[in-house]
């Protein structure tokens, strides 16, 4: 029996639960656009295989996440948050084994499965847990989710240059893991939900007939495509130009530290302002930035061009996540809306790698992927202008009863 919690311990162990939770749900994807060469070389993997190792885990974060409240309904948060990790360490621990491009691609599905369901419950259990502090416990959660993809792509390359095998350095996002399992099975033991607020927010089958979950879904998607795109071609682009494996990797640790620095600042400053649009495009005008350097300046100052792209990626995701949960006031129908668009907008992000491998297989190079980048970025600024905070009840009222 877990003895109550006074509320500054609690507040301080659910913090501490959300940022190691979330630092294991990137590495996995991170690191392995750095060691591209390396496992080419020994898979014989062409560019639209590699592609699956991006695409496969973000259609199937898509997927899981919409099931993920069905899940939690029917296990409960705690099994629910454990299998996920679980799910996440073994399929790193796998990669020992990831000679053969079959098993890393099943490795990808397993930590893409535990991800989809870690995803998909911690807005809504952050809202439960900290409801006035919505805006800045989502910057926290996004900075966490950005700097694991940055211990990713920095750290496996260097595993790799201090003697490690490109397997085992893929493997090692197995360890971290562990400590966040122990944690987040005290923590979700010590502070559960009452099962009021887990029966009257279980029901949430009538966001799927509202117009505006499918309009977040599509904003996200498109947006979120431009973190995809980067994790899996920003280091190949720059290895084609002579860059190492060292090199191209800190190029993606700095927009995934850009990212993370973003992804804490912008909720924090929108938290008096209900109307997050402005900051919405503030982000997406650094993301058209950065794109249309990556296609016309690559050379110019790549890591200048890779800062503004880390910070409008970074802050934009944040601000899509407390944009999901301004739309409802129940938390646990908050979180299943927040887990909807990330499902949706994951499946739909899971197609920009692989049409970047297929734009580079019909061009030769790279200049029309980030080209279709940025005209995404340009459609997601249009849609953000229907996220008026004064339409959002009107836009989401549930159904009567």
């Amino acid at each position: 029996m877990t003895l109550p919690l006074n509320p500054r311990t609690a507040s301080l162990l659910w913090l501490t639960t959300v940022v190691l939770v979330t630092l294991n749900l990137r590495p996995f994807l991170t690191a392995v656009g750095p060691l591209t060469p390396a496992i080419q070389a020994h898979t014989g993997m062409g560019l639209q295989a590699l592609a699956w190792l991006t695409l496969l885990p973000m259609a199937l974060i898509g997927a899981g996440t919409w099931l993920t409240p069905a899940v939690q309904n029917r296990l409960g948060v705690r099994p629910t948050m454990l299998l996920a990790l679980a799910l996440i360490a073994l399929g790193c621990a796998l990669r020992l084994a990831g000679g053969v491009s079959a098993v890393l691609i099943a490795t990808t599905v397993l930590c893409g499965m535990g991800v989809a369901l870690a995803q998909g419950m911690l807005p809504g259990l952050i809202k439960f847990h900290a409801p006035r502090h919505v805006a800045p416990m989502m910057g926290v959660y996004s900075a966490a989710l950005m700097s694991g993809g940055a211990l990713g792509a920095q750290f496996s390359p260097l595993a790799m240059q201090w003697g490690l095998s490109w397997q085992a350095a893929l493997a090692l996002w197995a360890w971290p893991v562990l400590p966040a399992l122990g944690l987040a099975w005290y923590a979700l033991g010590a502070m559960p939900l009452p099962a009021a607020a887990r029966q009257r927010g279980s029901d949430t089958r009538w966001l799927l007939r509202r117009r505006r979950t499918w309009l977040l879904m599509l904003a996200f998607g498109l947006m979120n495509g431009g973190y995809a795109t980067m994790v899996a071609w920003l280091a190949p682009y720059y290895q084609e130009q002579g860059w190492s494996a060292t090199h191209s990797g800190l190029l993606v640790a700095v927009v995934s530290v850009a990212q993370a620095a973003a992804a804490f600042v912008f909720p924090a400053l929108v938290a008096r302002h209900p109307d997050r649009r402005p900051w919405l495009w503030l982000t997406l005008a650094c993301q058209a930035a950065g794109f249309a350097a990556l296609a016309w300046q690559p050379d110019a100052a790549p890591m200048t061009a890779a800062v503004v792209l880390g910070v409008g990626i970074g802050g934009c995701f944040a601000l899509f996540m407390v944009v999901a949960l301004d739309h409802l006031h129940h938390p646990l129908q908050a979180g299943a809306l927040n887990a909807l668009m990330q499902g949706g907008g994951f499946m739909l992000t899971a197609a920009a790698p692989w049409v970047m491998a297929r734009l580079h297989q019909a061009t030769g190079g790279y200049h029309a992927g980030w080209l279709a980048q940025f005209g995404a970025v340009l459609v997601v600024a249009l849609l953000v202008a229907r996220f008026r905070p004064g339409h959002y009840d009107e836009a989401m009222r549930p159904p009567a009863g």
